[in-house]
């Protein structure tokens, strides 16, 4: 019934490679389903789940209109935060990616109702443990300020929940808007906010 590289296979548990080896069941082959790739600029207010109980909306009323087998979120992103988000249906490579131990740097661009001083910034950059969690940032860096807010910039290279916005408010800083603007050394660009692309092999090779 089950043929994996001409040898008939009684295993079920056998483990297979659908990129390597050729299975035929009944005689039909089985074919790997293409892999896709996406990056995809997530709006403010939008959920990373698939089906939502509380009926808000997903970011796959963003994938509307584009041919595409099922795809999942690499990580994610929380209803109020903003910009990129990778879908794929490769587990492998979304499993990769969001090892802990790959330290992939995800860059934020994120506005806060203060202008921190370089001491504020220095007691962010020293980190918060709350609930028996330390919570760090790579780099925090001030961008730019203007009336009462300022734009900062954080590199994390790991993803508690809600990371940023709990580091923050720990130090009494109110998050206005977060934005993440890159993915390793992948950057969002200037993709149109609610829409998604295909990766190009040479953006795929910078995610390694």
């Amino acid at each position: 019934r089950v043929h994996i590289g001409g040898k008939v296979v009684r295993d079920a548990a056998l483990r297979v490679d659908m990129n390597r080896d050729r299975i035929v069941v009944d005689g039909d082959a089985v074919v790997a389903e293409r892999k896709v790739y996406l990056m995809l600029n997530k709006p403010r207010g939008v959920v990373t789940t698939r089906d939502d109980p509380q009926q808000r909306d997903t970011v796959y009323a963003c994938l509307e209109g584009l041919d595409l087998p099922y795809v999942s979120p690499v990580g994610r992103l929380d209803k109020a935060s903003e910009g990129l988000l990778l879908m794929t249906n490769d587990t492998r490579f979304a499993n990769r990616l969001m090892d802990p131990a790959s330290h992939l740097p995800k860059t934020y661009h994120v506005q806060v109702a203060t202008v921190p001083d370089e001491t504020l910034l220095d007691r962010l950059r020293a980190g918060v443990t709350l609930d028996d969690e330390i919570l760090t940032a790579n780099a925090i860096e001030l961008l730019r300020s203007g009336g009462r807010t300022a734009w900062l910039e954080i590199v994390l290279d790991e993803g508690k929940n809600r990371h940023i916005r709990r580091l923050l408010a720990a130090h009494g800083i109110e998050v206005k808007r977060l934005i993440r603007i890159a993915i390793g050394s992948l950057p969002l660009g200037n993709l149109a906010k609610g829409t998604a692309r295909h990766l190009t092999a040479q953006e795929l090779a910078l995610l390694g």
